[in-house]
This record gives C-alpha cells, sequence and structure tokens, in this order.
C-alpha cells in the first residue's frame, strides 16, 4: 500500500507546497513503522502509549509526543520543534492521511 498525501508551508514569500508518499507501512505489534519519501527520506516509529501517541525518528536522535494522528496543529507543533519546520510537518501530514485513510 502506497499513501500519497500533500504539505504546505506559510513563507515571506507565500505559501510553499510539496508532496510525500508513505511506500512502506509496517504495523509491529506494539507499534508502526513507515518510510516517508518527500524532500527527504524518513523513518517513523510510532504509536500510542497510556498517555497519548509518539513518534521517534531514530535517523535524527529525536522524539515526541503526540496527539490524536488526525490532530494536525498539535502534531506539527511537537515534531516541527524536534525536526525542523519542513520534516516536522511532512511527518505530521502523513501520519493525519493514515489516520484520514482509516489505517490507524
Amino acid at each position: 500500500m502506497i499513501v500519497s498525501f500533500e504539505c504546505e508551508m506559510k513563507t515571506d514569500n507565500g505559501v510553499e507546497h510539496w508532496e510525500g508518499i508513505i511506500p512502506r507501512f509496517e504495523n509491529r505489534g506494539s507499534h508502526y513503522e513507515i518510510r516517508i519519501e518527500s524532500r527527504s527520506g524518513i523513518m517513523v516509529l510510532f504509536g500510542e502509549t497510556s498517555q497519548g501517541g509518539f513518534a521517534c525518528m531514530p535517523d535524527h536522535g529525536v522524539g515526541c509526543h503526540l496527539s490524536s494522528f488526525k490532530d494536525k496543529f498539535w502534531n506539527m507543533e511537537n515534531l516541527t520543534a524536534v525536526l525542523g519546520e519542513v520534516d516536522g510537518i511532512t511527518v505530521a501530514e502523513a501520519l493525519y492521511a493514515l489516520a484520514d485513510k482509516g489505517v490507524l
């Protein structure tokens, strides 16, 4: 299953758009693993705990708490704080796309 999604970011020059795809999605039992291909490639491990959602990006050495996977605003805030603006937006949009398609 390949899932595609759209991203956008406000800049000083207007709004910038880019596309992303999730070519790999794996249910690991206790968590999920996805590979995102966009401006860069990002592996994301994510799931839920008793205190909410989480996402870890081991190649970047970071992780953070998440809200519902459909809560783009909260998730973008937390993901951009640890990944930077472009990658944080990309991961938040990817998780939203999976949740919106009923995969999660």
